[in-house]
Protein backbone atom coordinates (compact mmCIF):
# COMPACT_ATOMS: atom_id res chain seq x y z
CA UNK A 1 0.00 0.00 0.00
CA UNK A 2 1.34 3.43 -0.89
CA UNK A 3 1.49 5.94 1.95
CA UNK A 4 1.70 8.91 -0.41
CA UNK A 5 -2.01 9.60 -0.10
CA UNK A 6 -2.32 8.75 3.60
CA UNK A 7 -3.70 11.52 5.74
CA UNK A 8 -3.99 11.02 9.46
CA UNK A 9 -6.68 13.29 10.88
CA UNK A 10 -5.96 15.42 13.92
CA UNK A 11 -8.14 13.07 15.96
CA UNK A 12 -5.85 10.14 15.12
CA UNK A 13 -2.79 12.16 16.15
CA UNK A 14 -4.52 13.10 19.39
CA UNK A 15 -5.42 9.46 20.00
CA UNK A 16 -1.83 8.33 19.42
CA UNK A 17 -0.48 10.93 21.83
CA UNK A 18 -3.22 10.35 24.39
CA UNK A 19 -2.42 6.63 24.43
CA UNK A 20 1.04 7.35 25.80
CA UNK A 21 1.64 6.90 29.52
CA UNK A 22 0.97 10.02 31.56
CA UNK A 23 4.05 9.63 33.77
CA UNK A 24 6.99 11.99 33.72
CA UNK A 25 9.67 11.37 31.15
CA UNK A 26 13.14 10.39 32.34
CA UNK A 27 15.68 12.24 30.19
CA UNK A 28 18.60 10.63 32.01
CA UNK A 29 17.29 7.17 31.22
CA UNK A 30 16.65 8.37 27.67
CA UNK A 31 20.29 9.40 27.44
CA UNK A 32 21.40 5.90 28.39
CA UNK A 33 19.16 4.42 25.70
CA UNK A 34 20.26 6.98 23.08
CA UNK A 35 23.96 6.43 23.77
CA UNK A 36 23.70 2.88 22.44
CA UNK A 37 21.85 3.71 19.25
CA UNK A 38 20.83 7.27 18.39
CA UNK A 39 24.10 9.08 19.05
CA UNK A 40 25.96 7.36 16.20
CA UNK A 41 23.84 9.14 13.59
CA UNK A 42 22.13 12.06 15.33
CA UNK A 43 25.13 13.06 17.48
CA UNK A 44 25.75 12.59 21.20
CA UNK A 45 24.39 16.11 21.80
CA UNK A 46 21.64 15.77 19.21
CA UNK A 47 23.51 17.88 16.66
CA UNK A 48 23.91 15.73 13.57
CA UNK A 49 27.24 15.93 11.80
CA UNK A 50 26.15 13.56 9.01
CA UNK A 51 24.68 14.59 5.67
CA UNK A 52 20.98 13.76 5.41
CA UNK A 53 20.58 12.95 9.12
CA UNK A 54 18.48 15.45 11.09
CA UNK A 55 19.54 17.13 14.30
CA UNK A 56 17.29 16.34 17.25
CA UNK A 57 18.67 18.82 19.80
CA UNK A 58 15.94 21.13 21.01
CA UNK A 59 13.20 19.46 19.01
CA UNK A 60 9.88 19.39 20.88
CA UNK A 61 9.65 16.11 22.80
CA UNK A 62 6.13 15.59 21.47
CA UNK A 63 7.42 15.85 17.89
CA UNK A 64 10.17 13.27 18.47
CA UNK A 65 7.73 10.97 20.26
CA UNK A 66 5.22 11.16 17.43
CA UNK A 67 7.85 10.49 14.75
CA UNK A 68 9.14 7.46 16.66
CA UNK A 69 5.60 6.09 16.93
CA UNK A 70 5.08 6.62 13.19
CA UNK A 71 8.33 4.68 12.56
CA UNK A 72 7.37 1.93 14.98
CA UNK A 73 3.90 1.50 13.50
CA UNK A 74 5.21 1.51 9.91
CA UNK A 75 3.40 4.73 8.99
CA UNK A 76 6.66 6.50 8.15
CA UNK A 77 9.29 4.60 6.20
CA UNK A 78 12.99 5.18 6.92
CA UNK A 79 14.64 1.75 7.02
CA UNK A 80 17.20 2.48 9.76
CA UNK A 81 14.58 4.11 11.96
CA UNK A 82 11.91 1.52 11.27
CA UNK A 83 14.28 -1.23 12.38
CA UNK A 84 15.31 0.70 15.49
CA UNK A 85 11.78 1.66 16.55
CA UNK A 86 10.21 -1.77 15.96
CA UNK A 87 8.77 -3.00 19.25
CA UNK A 88 10.22 -0.04 21.17
CA UNK A 89 8.08 0.51 24.28
CA UNK A 90 6.30 3.83 24.72
CA UNK A 91 8.36 4.60 27.83
CA UNK A 92 11.64 4.23 25.91
CA UNK A 93 10.35 6.49 23.14
CA UNK A 94 9.24 9.18 25.57
CA UNK A 95 12.50 9.07 27.53
CA UNK A 96 14.64 9.32 24.38
CA UNK A 97 12.49 12.23 23.21
CA UNK A 98 12.93 14.00 26.56
CA UNK A 99 16.70 13.50 26.35
CA UNK A 100 17.09 15.14 22.94
CA UNK A 101 14.51 17.87 23.66
CA UNK A 102 16.59 19.00 26.66
CA UNK A 103 19.66 19.87 24.54
CA UNK A 104 20.09 23.41 23.27
CA UNK A 105 19.81 23.45 19.49
CA UNK A 106 22.78 24.45 17.43
CA UNK A 107 24.05 24.26 13.88
CA UNK A 108 26.17 21.40 12.60
CA UNK A 109 29.90 21.97 12.59
CA UNK A 110 29.93 21.92 8.79
CA UNK A 111 27.20 24.55 8.30
CA UNK A 112 28.10 26.59 5.24
CA UNK A 113 28.56 30.33 5.29
CA UNK A 114 25.53 32.55 4.77
CA UNK A 115 24.72 33.35 1.15
CA UNK A 116 23.05 36.77 1.54
CA UNK A 117 20.96 36.57 -1.64
CA UNK A 118 19.77 33.02 -0.90
CA UNK A 119 19.01 33.96 2.71
CA UNK A 120 16.93 36.97 1.64
CA UNK A 121 15.02 34.90 -0.92
CA UNK A 122 14.31 32.23 1.67
CA UNK A 123 13.23 34.82 4.23
CA UNK A 124 10.75 36.30 1.75
CA UNK A 125 9.38 32.86 0.84
CA UNK A 126 8.98 31.91 4.53
CA UNK A 127 6.93 35.06 5.05
CA UNK A 128 4.77 34.50 1.94
CA UNK A 129 4.22 30.85 2.82
CA UNK A 130 3.30 31.64 6.42
CA UNK A 131 5.78 29.10 7.81
CA UNK A 132 5.71 30.91 11.15
CA UNK A 133 2.03 30.16 11.69
CA UNK A 134 2.68 26.51 12.49
CA UNK A 135 6.41 26.49 13.29
CA UNK A 136 6.13 29.79 15.25
CA UNK A 137 7.63 33.13 14.29
CA UNK A 138 11.16 32.09 15.32
CA UNK A 139 10.73 28.60 13.79
CA UNK A 140 11.46 26.84 17.08
CA UNK A 141 8.50 24.49 16.61
CA UNK A 142 5.99 23.39 19.20
CA UNK A 143 4.16 20.28 20.27
CA UNK A 144 4.15 17.89 17.28
CA UNK A 145 5.54 20.56 14.90
CA UNK A 146 9.33 20.43 14.42
CA UNK A 147 12.00 23.03 15.07
CA UNK A 148 13.47 24.25 11.77
CA UNK A 149 16.21 26.57 13.00
CA UNK A 150 19.76 25.20 13.05
CA UNK A 151 18.61 22.07 11.22
CA UNK A 152 20.87 20.59 8.56
CA UNK A 153 20.26 22.49 5.33
CA UNK A 154 20.34 19.50 2.98
CA UNK A 155 17.94 17.61 5.28
CA UNK A 156 15.44 20.48 5.22
CA UNK A 157 15.66 20.67 1.43
CA UNK A 158 15.22 16.95 0.83
CA UNK A 159 12.33 16.81 3.31
CA UNK A 160 10.47 19.69 1.64
CA UNK A 161 10.99 18.13 -1.81
CA UNK A 162 9.60 14.83 -0.51
CA UNK A 163 6.54 16.60 0.90
CA UNK A 164 6.01 18.53 -2.34
CA UNK A 165 6.34 15.41 -4.48
CA UNK A 166 4.02 13.30 -2.31
CA UNK A 167 6.85 11.00 -1.19
CA UNK A 168 6.49 11.85 2.47
CA UNK A 169 3.48 12.27 4.67
CA UNK A 170 3.17 13.60 8.15
CA UNK A 171 0.26 13.28 10.52
CA UNK A 172 -1.80 15.37 8.13
CA UNK A 173 -1.34 16.92 4.70
CA UNK A 174 -0.48 20.47 5.79
CA UNK A 175 3.15 20.28 4.68
CA UNK A 176 2.28 18.64 1.39
CA UNK A 177 -0.02 21.54 0.60
CA UNK A 178 2.34 24.20 1.99
CA UNK A 179 5.12 23.36 -0.47
CA UNK A 180 2.97 22.37 -3.45
CA UNK A 181 4.23 23.95 -6.66
CA UNK A 182 7.36 25.51 -5.14
CA UNK A 183 10.46 25.02 -7.29
CA UNK A 184 13.59 23.25 -6.11
CA UNK A 185 15.47 26.56 -6.31
CA UNK A 186 12.97 28.29 -4.05
CA UNK A 187 12.95 25.38 -1.61
CA UNK A 188 16.76 25.54 -1.54
CA UNK A 189 16.55 29.22 -0.59
CA UNK A 190 14.03 28.44 2.14
CA UNK A 191 16.19 25.61 3.49
CA UNK A 192 19.22 27.91 3.54
CA UNK A 193 17.35 30.64 5.40
CA UNK A 194 15.91 28.28 8.03
CA UNK A 195 19.16 26.41 8.60
CA UNK A 196 21.05 29.66 9.17
CA UNK A 197 18.72 30.89 11.90
CA UNK A 198 19.79 30.08 15.46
Amino acid sequence: MSLAGLRLPALVVAAILAALPAGAQDAQRGGSLAAHSCANCHGADGRSQQQGIPSLAGQPAEFITLQMILFREGLRQVPAMTAFAANLPDRDIEDIAAFFAAFPPGPPDDRRAVDAALYAAGQALAARSNCGVCHLADFRGRNQIPRLTSQREEFLLSTMIEYRDGLRVGTDSNMNGAVAGISNADLAALAHYLSQRD
